[in-house]
């Protein structure tokens, strides 16, 4: 039993940043937003929204607005903090691990939480660019190759899924050929589909 509860035992500045979360969207406000991303669905569970303004490749500001449980408010709450003066190299590069970090820790079962705050800011920064008609220099410094065979990483999974250009795991393997030679990664990049599917409701 006590192993059981030390699993959910939520730190001090978890505690804080759910009950006193900082820089939420507030309607009133008028947010004038550079970037909007949006992950997560309310059919299946947690959903994000993470506006920036950005001046000069820098992140000036930042609101977000999240239906979630506290872990996924704490976390969001805190990777606002992180990224707000950050260059938008360094808040692509924010990982879950270093929101995590920061709170000191969440419980096992609520890691999960802190990524889609990681999703929402990458779709974010990939709004302004697109928006600003830019390139987006980031993406490959990011990507982890899943399939060493064919080359396939995970951004470029990320992005089929999102661009509902695969719909399933037989379209993904038709477009990426993943899993057609030595056929070791199958599992992971099915895993990282559902994954995908579940954060961008497709």
């Amino acid at each position: 039993m006590t192993n059981f509860m030390s699993q959910w035992v939520y730190t001090p500045v978890v505690k804080d940043h759910f009950m006193n979360p900082r820089n939420t969207w507030q309607e009133e406000e008028n947010f004038q937003a550079d970037g909007i991303g949006e992950v997560g669905s309310l059919s299946c569970g947690d959903q994000m929204q993470v506006m920036i303004k950005v001046d000069n490749d820098t992140i000036s500001d930042l609101r977000w607005l999240t239906y979630g449980c506290a872990s996924a408010i704490a976390s969001t709450s805190m990777m606002s903090e992180m990224a707000i003066g950050m260059s938008l190299h360094d808040a692509y590069h924010l990982t879950p691990d270093k929101i995590t970090e920061a709170l000191g820790g969440l419980p096992e079962h609520k890691f999960h939480c802190s990524v889609l705050g990681d999703k929402a800011l990458r779709a974010a920064i990939d709004d302004y660019l697109e928006k600003a008609g830019r390139e987006n220099p980031f993406k490959n410094s990011v990507a982890k190759t899943i399939c060493e065979c064919n080359g396939v990483t995970d951004m470029q999974i990320e992005d089929l899924v999102k661009r509902g250009e695969a719909k399933t795991l037989e379209q993904l393997q038709e477009i990426t050929k993943f899993g057609t030679v030595c056929g070791k990664c199958k599992q992971q990049v099915s895993d990282l589909f559902d994954e995908f599917k579940h954060i961008y409701n497709v």
